[in-house]
């Protein structure tokens, strides 16, 4: 067997072989996708290492081609199933296998009493061979079958169980089905224009109303995976309604590796972009930034909270590809690698809490730190992280983007010329995102101890694993960001790259660390044992254990403030969810047309040749 034999056919075969398998031994299923889950990550590492910078799949060499005597069909499908191993699908194989591994660890302690996750793990390996494929696709048809296969897949993972849930599955996969249509299109324009549905050979310059058609049916079917505005609306609720490994898994990793990836090629591949393409790629990586971070400030429910971030976090990476420039990119891919770490940290940790609380909203937690001290570090390290705090990794990759704005500065150009704009909003963006994950760790973490949650314990050591995991990949990849991470992951994508000033990750870190010992000692010189401690004075009256304020309060008066108010209550109206928009735009076409059914024979017969002499007209 092959290295994608192991990363595609065994993950695929091993997923079906599961759906087969009854579901009274799950602990045997789950212990054979753990196996299978790491034997790909093993073989995605090697595959990473491999030199061979391009190279095709041939059927008749795979082990599954030996089995099929019709040679004459397998040499007609190589033609078509053509895989392509350069720098970009290494790295994106490489953290679906990674991604995929802890997610079934974690899973092994948080799925074991859910007796509704049906054939969980089976879906946990289709989806990693599915993703596998897609990411090393050379072949446009071949991409969109498997591309199209894990919207069957993230729709199954939500696990609808009630009317909520079951609704957020359907409008996730209505939303994921209509753009893979729309993607469908834009490839039959490809091949319209060029004959070739080659990923590698296509370099269509984006002069005329087809081809920019077509870029923007693939783009949107990119922007919809990824989560990125205006087409983000179904991951919100999926991260509510969804188990938490799910969320983990799907929105907060995986779509955001495949999304991006996808969003790599067409940009930076497929297309060469006018300036024009550019102005309207940077208008939406920063609105997203902004829109998503405002909507997760004033959220209680604190998955959904983390689904809006899961959200924002895309506008940087919109906007470091969007630069065009080797920076910017590596910015923005960067930016997706450590996302996927610190938002699957925070999912499993969000994941901790509700298992071992069974709570979701922030008004009902607090003080647990003492009872979670290794789920509050760890979440506290993916906060921080996310916040773009150094020297932790949100920050080394948000910085490349900062730069790489500054730089995109210096050329000539409409979008150029907006440089502080993009600049400003991108770290207004970081600094609510800071605000809203006070918010987040404070109400759940700290604070007054609810009696309700006395008996709360750590979670189970399964589950802490991936965490920690997770943690210390979001320091090492910022301690040692532009020194060894940078250079090893993304130069073979984008060649080497220099920084704008003078910054070094390593030095950065050092410094932190100088200033958190230096703190240190000061707090031991001034004899804190001098220090007497009383209650807290508040009009007059003693500050009772019971007395809490619950930090949700203070958000709530964003959302009462001035223009924010009405802007709030219309999105929660759904008046700007595209979803919504639609489905209402479709059903006041359709009770327009029911108005025709009125049980006249005559108006149907007119109705029926009006159709035929429409189609006729369109046929010529």
């Amino acid at each position: 067997m092959t290295y994608l034999d192991y990363t595609i056919l065994l993950p695929l075969l091993a997923g079906i072989l599961l759906l087969i398998i009854p579901e009274r031994v799950k602990y045997i299923k789950a212990g054979i996708a753990l196996i299978i889950a790491a034997v790909v990550l093993y073989f995605s590492v090697l595959l990473y290492l491999k030199e061979t910078v391009v190279c095709h799949l041939n059927l008749l060499d795979t082990s599954v081609g030996k089995m099929i005597h019709d040679n004459n069909t397998l040499v007609y499908l190589d033609k078509y199933v053509l895989f392509r191993v350069d720098g970009l699908s290494k790295l994106i194989t490489l953290f679906i296998g990674f991604f995929t591994f802890l997610i079934i660890i974690y899973s092994l302690a948080y799925a074991r009493r859910k007796k509704k996750y049906y054939n969980y793990y089976a879906y946990l390996l289709l989806t990693l061979g599915a993703s596998n494929a897609t990411a090393l696709s050379d072949n446009l048809l071949i991409f969109i079958t498997f591309w199209g296969f894990l919207g069957i897949t993230l729709y199954k993972l939500i696990k609808a169980y009630d009317e909520e849930s079951s609704a957020a599955a359907k409008k996730t996969f209505i939303l994921i089905g209509s753009s893979d249509a729309l993607m469908i299109i834009g490839i039959g324009i490809i091949w319209q224009i060029t004959g070739s549905l080659t990923i590698s050979a296509q370099e269509i310059p984006t002069d005329n109303a087809l081809a920019i058609t077509a870029f923007f049916m693939l783009l949107i079917g990119s922007f919809t995976k990824a989560g990125a505005f205006p087409f983000h609306s179904w991951i919100p609720e999926f991260t509510q309604k969804a188990p938490a490994s799910s969320s983990a898994f799907l929105p907060a990793s995986l779509d955001k590796l495949l999304g991006i990836y996808f969003m790599m090629r067409i940009c930076h591949g497929i297309f060469n972009l006018n300036e024009w393409i550019t102005l309207i790629l940077l208008i939406i990586g920063v609105s997203t930034i902004i829109i998503a971070v405002m909507m997760a400030l004033v959220q209680h429910n604190f998955k959904k909270l983390l689904g809006y971030h899961a959200v924002s976090q895309v506008g940087y990476m919109v906007t470091g590809l969007g630069l065009g420039t080797a920076l910017g990119i590596v910015g923005g891919l960067f930016h997706m690698v450590n996302h996927a770490l610190y938002k699957s940290g925070l999912f499993l940790s969000a994941g901790s809490v509700e298992e071992q609380t069974g709570k979701e909203d922030l008004d009902e937690l607090g003080g647990l730190s003492g009872k979670m001290p290794v789920t509050f570090i760890a979440a506290l390290i993916f906060a921080l992280s996310i916040s773009g705090i150094p020297p932790l990794n949100g920050f080394a990759s948000k910085w490349i983007i900062y730069q790489a704005i500054i730089d995109f500065g210096h050329q000539a150009g409409v979008a150029n010329n907006l440089w502080i704009l993009w600049l400003a909003l991108a770290v207004i963006g970081s600094a609510l995102t800071l605000a809203s994950f006070i918010k987040f760790i404070s109400g759940i973490f700290l604070g007054r101890k609810i009696p309700a949650l006395s008996n709360v314990r750590e979670a189970n050591l399964l589950m802490l694993i991936p965490m920690i995991i997770l943690a210390l990949f979001c320091i090492g990849f910022g301690v040692f960001a532009t020194n060894r991470v940078v250079p090893f992951l993304f130069t073979s994508i984008t060649g080497k790259v220099a920084y704008t000033g003078i910054w070094n990750s390593t030095t950065v870190s050092l410094l932190v660390l100088v200033s958190i010992l230096l703190g240190f000692i000061i707090y031991l010189l001034g004899n804190v044992k001098k220090f007497r401690t009383d209650d807290s004075f508040i009009g007059g009256e003693t500050n009772r254990d019971d007395t809490g304020y619950p930090v949700t309060n203070f958000y709530n008066t964003i959302r009462d403030f001035g223009l924010f108010a009405s802007i709030y209550r219309k999105a929660e109206k759904k008046g700007f969810d595209i979803y919504y928009l639609l489905k209402n735009g479709v059903l006041w076409i359709n009770n327009l047309l029911s108005k025709a059914h009125n049980g006249v024979l005559l108006n149907y017969a007119i109705w029926l040749v009006a159709g035929l002499i429409i189609m006729l007209f369109f046929l010529m």
